[in-house]
């Protein structure tokens, strides 16, 4: 956990060559600290003009200096930034002199995890800060953006007020067991269940493509040998990623792309042709090839249209038929099956329709935000504890077993904002952030 006593300092621009460098520091004595090296009095939310000088006097750099008063900046404390000269020298000098003054190294993340603790922002719009640097695709940013903005935080918001309200009632029943009437049988508390039950369904399937919008959908094309998955790796990425010849088997490896499906991350992965082989390192490559299928999130299964077999392919997880090489065919290929020409490009358009049908974005991904894995599994544990609270109260009628449950719903949704969170995962979540954010 950050240490706010401290003032912290890190370059928030980019490592290497640059017009302009800009610097941040954050802590109680930021503007003492940043008054000294450009010897101006700074008025909050101006920009100074400034030369910077270290404790020799010795001229450092000349640029603007900004000073954000506390609690009116992103941290929430008092927050200096320096704009100076891009140059990796000339940025190092300025932070060796803002440490000989009193500052320290801002660890990774240090700056939004200050924001975080001084409740400036929750721990999603802090998560959402590191998606949106890291977004791949514009889809993907506005997905941060929005949760940024507070999108995904009002949903769990919405659910904690369902939550809170259900504990109330449940409660105040048990408190008062001598009334005639009895509450935790009233139709009400039961369709209030089954509501929030339906409002936590609907977020854990948003969030679930929030999540694909994020970290991209994994695809793993294999089939025999010769059916056309390096082809069909090469038109989906739009060059030559891997070596296509006619000889079985020139696939040994894993071969990795990634491509933008109207705004969807897809990385697609071409493996080595199943079958039995006999040379060891073709025989690694199948290996290599089951392993691959086994971390995907969906198999696309390819099979020569012009010598089609009824094997089946044996996966955890789901696959799909595609039929390659119809472009050879002399009629067209029967079916509803997904049919190919990786040489023409024929049903390629087909194809991407169903990759972001498979990743449940058939539909505008406008009103996405994006999450993580850690958001999924606390809807789904805080609906697993719904469901046993349910099953509890129309077995047993056991209002108190179902205010526990409610209750440890309640943890888990708290766990995504932040508001009841282990200083452990603060730390693991923080520390993959860049140095300066």
């Amino acid at each position: 956990m950050s240490d706010t006593q401290d003032t912290i300092a890190a370059i928030a621009t980019p490592p290497g060559k640059g017009g302009v460098g800009v610097i941040r520091l954050s802590g109680p004595r930021s503007l003492e600290i940043a008054t000294q090296l450009s010897g101006r009095s700074l008025t909050p939310r101006q920009a100074h003009y400034a030369v910077f000088k270290d404790q020799q006097g010795d001229v450092l750099d000349s640029g603007l200096v900004i000073y954000f008063a506390a609690p009116n900046s992103f941290t929430g404390e008092e927050v200096v930034e320096l704009h100076g000269h891009g140059g990796p020298l000339v940025l190092d000098g300025i932070m060796s002199a803002l440490f000989n003054a009193g500052a320290r190294q801002a660890r990774a993340g240090e700056f939004s995890e200050r924001a975080f603790l001084n409740d400036k922002i929750d721990l999603t719009q802090a998560e959402a800060i590191a998606d949106l640097i890291d977004s791949t695709t514009q889809q993907a940013a506005r997905g941060a953006l929005r949760s940024l903005q507070g999108e995904f935080s009002d949903k769990i918001s919405g659910l904690l007020k369902e939550l809170v309200y259900l504990r109330t009632y449940v409660e105040a029943a048990i408190d008062f067991p001598d009334e005639e009437i009895d509450f935790l049988a009233d139709e009400k508390i039961r369709s209030a269940l089954d509501q929030l039950n339906s409002h936590l369904q609907t977020t854990i399937d948003q969030a679930n493509q929030g999540a694909i919008l994020r970290n991209g959908l994994r695809i793993v094309i294999a089939g025999k040998p010769n059916a056309g998955k390096s082809s069909l790796l090469n038109a989906l990425s739009g060059y030559d990623a891997a070596i296509v010849t006619d000889i079985p088997g020139t696939t040994r490896d894993i071969v990795s792309e990634t491509i933008n499906v109207d705004g969807l991350p897809v990385h697609i992965v071409d493996t080595a042709g199943l079958r039995d082989s006999t040379d060891t390192v073709e025989k690694i490559g199948i290996e290599r090839a089951h392993k691959a299928m086994n971390e995907a999130d969906h198999v696309f299964y390819l099979i020569d249209a012009t010598q089609p077999d009824e094997s089946i392919l044996d996966s955890p997880v789901p696959i799909t038929k595609i039929f390659n090489k119809v472009d050879l065919l002399k009629q067209a290929f029967p079916g509803e099956a997904l049919a190919v020409s990786a040489k023409t490009g024929q049903g390629l358009d087909q194809l991407r329709e169903h990759i972001k049908s498979i990743a449940g974005l058939d539909q505008s991904t406008e009103t996405l935000f994006t999450a993580r894995r850690r958001h999924i599994e606390a809807l789904q544990k805080a609906q697993a504890s719904v469901d046993l609270g349910v099953k509890q109260l129309k077995l047993f009628n056991a209002g108190e077993l179902l205010a526990d449950e409610l209750l440890q719903a309640q943890r888990a949704l708290n766990e995504i904002t932040g508001e009841f969170t282990a200083d452990d995962l603060l730390g693991e979540i923080f520390s993959g952030f860049c140095i300066g954010k």
